[in-house]
């Protein structure tokens, strides 16, 4: 690292740099090379290692059956998303813009998310965390909020979860005492789920990325992921290959393992996320990289809670959406008269309105139900048909209602067209 910037260095000093108009871009090369290697300076200074052995397994006990069907918040979710939702109003919405254009989070705003304690209520006490009920519904709540203030952004804060809570569901004790307790940590790691592979019609039960057990017991994976959310940064993926003569299964797979490399992949949407691809060439892991022994049921389950999750975000941005709508079209005068008044004007923001509430019940009743262990495959697959349906809807009429400045930049508005367009085909990545 040293010896590249200082050739770098030297370059930049150049007259010649000047006369041939290339001090920006050597100055951006400088930026990015040196970032890119303190990043890589403090994944190596992060060893994951037990500090303490578990007896058993730390899981997170089920939820409570309330006696009367019941989807409105407790007290204590209400207040955790009034303070999810105050930070993504104040602090996301702010930086939305400035991170869409960069493809990057800032790292404070990373920084200060952890603060807020979001990652600590999905990890049990024995491993340093703050939950001792399993709550997805808390957990969608989050994500709704988050995703209210920016939806890119709420990615990149999540992301890191998704791993921490699939180790918590499904992770055996020498995983959960080697993995989670960084997770618990001020900063916790860059981490993320990676399920997407780039090709079309992409289904996550039948995956190219493979996995072949070794003589040994090793497992060597082959393959190709894309869209992982923070992936450059990233020190622990959780990785779905089809394993031979099983099917797919999900494997823990450490940022510096051999063999594994990342790849830029700017996208349409998701910007903020730093969403990039990530390349398995002869990636060897240990035995103990297999979660759960690759049981069926645990994949499927992982599935469903991340097409929940981007349920959950969905109806956030909608939201968003929704409330941007409402005093622009009151607002908005034409011919002596605000917008609004015009039928096809009404009618479009209240179908809007509508459908995001059947969005979010139907995410809640799935939510809820996951909570208590109970069968949740029926009601997250209408709330994934109604995000891939009317989410894209929702975005588009925002757009065409504020006529030329949807189209423009200067209104957030365009930005949750591109971030909601994700939401009806991304698998992985998210985890509630």
């Amino acid at each position: 690292m040293g010896l590249g910037l200082k050739v770098l260095n030297r370059f930049a000093g150049l007259s010649l740099v000047d006369k041939l108009k290339l001090r920006k871009p050597s100055e951006q090369l400088l930026f990015q090379a040196t970032r890119a290697g303190f990043v890589g300076i403090g994944a190596a200074a992060r060893s994951f290692a037990a500090v303490n052995k578990l007896v058993r397994p730390a899981r997170l006990a089920p939820g409570r059956e309330r006696e009367l069907f019941d989807l409105n918040p407790s007290e204590e979710q209400q207040m955790l998303r009034e303070a999810v939702a105050a930070f993504a109003d104040a602090e996301l919405r702010a930086a939305a813009q400035a991170a869409d254009s960069a493809c990057l989070a800032p790292k404070p705003l990373l920084e200060a998310a952890g603060e807020l304690g979001i990652g600590l209520i999905g990890l049990p006490e024995e491993v340093g965390g703050a939950g001792s009920e399993r709550s997805v519904v808390s957990n969608v709540l989050v994500a709704e909020a988050l995703a209210h203030g920016d939806l890119g952004l709420a990615v990149a804060i999540l992301a890191p979860g998704a791993v921490a809570n699939a180790l918590g569901l499904w992770g055996d004790e020498a995983q959960q005492a080697k993995y989670l307790p960084a997770f618990a940590a001020a900063s916790a790691p860059a981490a993320a789920l990676a399920v997407q592979e780039p090709r079309a019609l992409f289904n996550p039960f039948l995956l190219k990325t493979t996995a072949r057990r070794e003589r040994d017991g090793s497992y060597l994976l082959e393959g190709l992921k894309s869209l992982v959310p923070r992936a450059a940064d990233g020190e622990l993926f959780l990785v779905a290959a089809q394993l031979e003569d099983h099917g797919p299964a999900l494997f823990l797979v450490e940022g510096s393992t051999r063999g594994l490399s990342v790849r830029a992949e700017p996208a349409m949407g998701l910007r903020a996320a730093a969403t990039a691809q990530l390349q398995l060439h002869r990636v060897r892991v240990g035995a103990d990289a297999l979660l759960a022994g690759g049981d069926a049921a645990v994949y499927r389950d992982c599935i469903q809670l991340s097409r929940l999750a981007w349920s959950a975000l969905a109806l956030g941005c909608g939201q968003a959406v929704l409330d941007y709508l409402i005093p622009y079209v009151n607002g908005r005068v034409a011919f002596g008269e605000p917008i609004s008044h015009r039928q096809a004007v009404a009618f479009s923001v209240a179908d809007t309105a509508v459908e995001l509430e059947g969005l979010r019940l139907t995410t809640l009743r799935a939510a809820s139900r996951a909570e208590r262990g109970l069968d949740f495959a029926r009601e997250t697959a209408l709330a994934r048909r109604l995000v891939a349906e009317q989410g894209a809807r929702i975005a588009s009429d925002g757009v065409q209602l504020l006529g030329g400045h949807g189209f423009t930049k200067e209104y957030p508005v365009e930005r949750w067209y591109r971030d909601l367009r994700a939401a009806g085909f991304m698998e992985g990545a998210l985890l509630v």
